[in-house]
């Protein structure tokens, strides 16, 4: 399979598979693509990962393209503003990534949920308390709103983050929460109650315009429906 990543700021990344070659997406995030690929809705490994997507909030079902016949050409567009990050799986090298990342991947990467070992950091720390992770042996393509920023934490090194700036980690990074100091701080600061801690040892990928964010920056201006 090769690739190419075009466009600002909605990129898409337009792949070119041998006969036979596959990849998978979980949002139906196809944009276009050649005559000769071929779509195949699947749950991909049963009952028991159908369940695992449902909780890590993609669909509880995968599709996936097959080039038939022919080399064939499928298309992936961002669904927001921000990057398309390409990122290579191996056993050793997994990735966690927020539920909103994942956008296609070849099919020798694998996706499963991710807990936080802490039960306070899934509720409380925004990120929410299932991410996923992606394991096994391909090429994955991450959709980051905003700008990328990465960091490589020392083992005990710490990053405070705000809700939804977390796009990935290495799952040698923990999560952790904690309060804003300070009752004023929390009321009026703007910033919540609670930030989110990373941990190192491992690489966090940031993202500076995450779609909460933005969303909730916009609410004030919509119509109020009156």
């Amino acid at each position: 399979m090769h690739y190419r990543i075009e466009g600002t700021p909605l990129p898409v990344v337009i792949c070119e598979l041998a006969a036979g070659e596959q990849m998978i997406t979980e949002r139906g995030s196809m944009s276009w693509m050649s005559p000769n690929m071929k779509m195949e809705t699947t749950s991909n490994g049963g009952i028991g990962k159908v369940f695992g997507r449902m909780f890590s909030g993609e669909g509880l079902f995968q599709n996936r393209y097959t080039a038939i016949g022919a080399p064939g050409m499928i298309a992936f567009a961002s669904s927001f503003p921000g990057v398309i990050v390409p990122v290579e799986i191996t056993p050793d090298k997994p990735l966690v990534v927020q539920k909103r990342s994942f956008l296609a991947a070849t099919t020798g990467v694998e996706l499963s949920i991710f807990f936080q070992k802490k039960i306070g950091a899934g509720l409380f720390g925004g990120e929410g308390f299932i991410m996923q992770m992606l394991s096994g042996f391909g090429t994955a393509f991450l959709e980051i709103d905003g700008y990328s920023v990465e960091y490589t934490l020392a083992p005990g090194e710490r990053i405070i983050v705000d809700t939804g700036y977390l796009a990935t980690m290495d799952p040698t990074c923990s999560v952790e929460v904690q309060t804003v100091p300070g009752v004023k701080n929390m009321l009026f600061g703007g910033e919540g109650i609670f930030n989110t801690v990373i941990v190192g040892p491992g690489k966090v990928r940031l993202q500076t315009m995450p779609i909460n964010s933005v969303a909730s920056s916009i609410i004030p201006f919509l119509p109020s429906g009156r």
